[in-house]
């Protein structure tokens, strides 16, 4: 008589298997249950229960912690590699079926940028969009970099353009263009001329924007790492804002060369900070694991180094061709 064979085993999810491998998924990506709960917009308790199910069901553990993050252990990777294209291909189904239904000439696509790289690095970029995609209803959401990615990560925004440092582990940042950091000074400042020296510039105030802001963060920086003291005269939003104020004589500035134009020339003197400042990178920046629309495809090809030339500057603030 032969044996009797084993009871296969009972999948308490089975009839909604796309939850708890979605939250399965979404813990691997944030390293968080409270993250995870918060990217699904579902409660903390919930997102447990559907993991608890798994490792049960599964007869496995699919976690270690490390440190404060939860990390997948050897069975929980193996889960999640096969998991993954599954959850990802289920969410982007309805999303992918109108792309293939409508074509790219039809649909929307929403952007967010702050308000300067909308200002000096997409106008050329959407001017070629539009030309190539008059159809398509496309949305610029100015936002502060945080605001971005919050828009990213509740896809209320399909990509964002700008400037990142820092990449959080379920953000994806590719770097497409880069900027040289500039001084730049009213014509007749001590400064305009002659050898340029870090503790020189640290001698005057600055105009900067706001303390939240990357350039604030990385003129911090640099001056700390060379233990020179530096005064802040102004902090204000706004590059334009911030030139204007330097051409006024209320203070000096350091600033992305992607801002600077030849109207500049007339009212400022730019010169290179190379030798302290690292160059700002410029790029795309996506969630994780987000499947892309057609349209939002057709932008990131549109993003290319030769679109956009970064100006050079001498030290008479002089532009180089």
């Amino acid at each position: 008589m032969p044996p009797p064979r084993a009871p296969s085993p009972r999948f308490s999810y089975k009839s909604d298997r796309l939850k708890p491998l979605r939250a399965f998924c979404q813990t691997v990506r944030m390293g968080s249950v409270s993250r995870a709960a918060e990217a699904l917009f579902v409660s903390q308790p919930a997102v447990s229960q559907q993991l608890q199910a798994l490792e049960r069901d599964l007869g496995v553990v699919l976690f270690e912690r490390s440190g404060r993050r939860l990390v997948p252990s050897r069975e929980g990777q193996l889960l999640y590699d096969l998991a993954q294209p599954l959850v990802e291909n289920l969410d982007g189904l309805e999303a992918s079926f109108r792309d293939k239904l409508a074509g790219l000439d039809a649909g929307e696509l929403n952007i967010a940028a702050n308000s300067s790289t909308i200002l000096y690095l997409l106008p050329r970029i959407v001017e070629r969009y539009r030309q190539v995609h008059p159809d398509v209803r496309l949305t610029l959401h100015n936002a502060i970099s945080a605001d971005g990615t919050d828009l990213l990560r509740s896809d209320a925004a399909d990509l964002a353009v700008g400037s990142m440092t820092d990449v959080p582990a379920d953000l994806s940042y590719a770097p497409a263009y880069r900027f040289e950091q500039m001084l730049i000074v009213p014509h007749g400042h001590p400064l305009a001329r002659g050898e340029l020296a870090l503790s020189a510039v640290s001698g005057y105030p600055l105009v900067l924007p706001p303390r939240r802001q990357i350039t604030y963060r990385l003129v911090d920086q640099v001056f700390q790492r060379h233990r020179l003291p530096y005064t802040v005269a102004l902090e204000v939003g706004g590059w334009e804002v911030i030139k204007q104020y330097v051409a006024m004589g209320m203070g000096i500035s350091i600033v992305p060369a992607l801002c600077l134009n030849e109207s500049d020339r007339e009212r400022l003197v730019a010169r290179s900070m190379r030798p302290w400042f690292p160059e700002r990178s410029y790029g795309v920046i996506m969630r994780r694991g987000k499947v892309l629309s057609a349209q939002a495809r057709a932008f990131i090809e549109l993003i290319q180094p030769e679109l956009l030339s970064p100006r050079e500057y001498d030290q008479s603030g002089h532009s180089e061709r």
